[in-house]
């Protein structure tokens, strides 16, 4: 009679990923955010950020941008405050995914490259540039390091060029970028 080792692998056959969903789970972020409302644990990441750099003031017209499933968005609403019951700013949501409306945010659903998608927020912005541009925009990792790397590269150009059109002169742009091939040259293509 043969001994057979029991499988520790999940129903889906990969055992990483039941790990990771154990980490996840467990996560006290993840756990944080559950407790506060937030679509997900990205939100402190924008917290800490505006704590140490003070990015979202009262009366700021702020762009998000890869803003789906919504915590940055969520963020920039609280942060911006009310003022007689109405939101102290202005806040709009872009994504290519559909987001659940926040109170306070107008959304948008489209891609930015887009030019009906521009002219939505053109009319949104009636003449007005941000005060901040945000992106949490991230490729659809496959996992091959450079193709990754280059797909991110590509959204960090993409949103350094909207921010260029569509940010005031003393206005704020904040970028999430991966490090890794590429990082570094577009560090110093900002500083030029």
């Amino acid at each position: 009679m043969t001994s057979r080792k029991k499988s520790t692998k999940s129903p889906s056959g990969n055992r990483s990923n039941r790990a990771w969903i154990e980490r996840h789970i467990n996560d006290p972020y993840v756990q944080a955010a559950t407790r506060h409302g937030y679509r997900s644990r990205a939100a402190y990441k924008l917290i800490e950020i505006d704590r140490r750099d003070r990015l979202l003031r009262p009366g700021a017209v702020v762009i998000d941008l890869g803003a789906a499933p919504g915590s940055w968005t969520q963020v920039v609403v609280e942060q911006l405050g009310t003022r007689e019951a109405k939101l102290a700013g202005r806040v709009i949501a872009l994504d290519v995914l559909p987001m659940e409306p926040i109170a306070g945010a107008e959304t948008i659903q489209g891609d930015l490259r887009d030019e009906d998608v521009m002219q939505r927020l053109a009319q949104l912005l009636n003449g007005d540039r941000a005060d901040v541009i945000l992106s949490d925009m991230a490729p659809n990792l496959s996992g091959i390091g450079a193709a990754d790397a280059a797909r991110s590269a590509h959204l960090w150009d993409l949103a350094l060029e909207f921010a260029l059109q569509h940010l005031k002169p003393e206005g704020r742009f904040l970028t999430k970028a991966f490090q890794g091939s590429g990082y570094s040259q577009f560090v110093e293509r900002r500083k030029a």
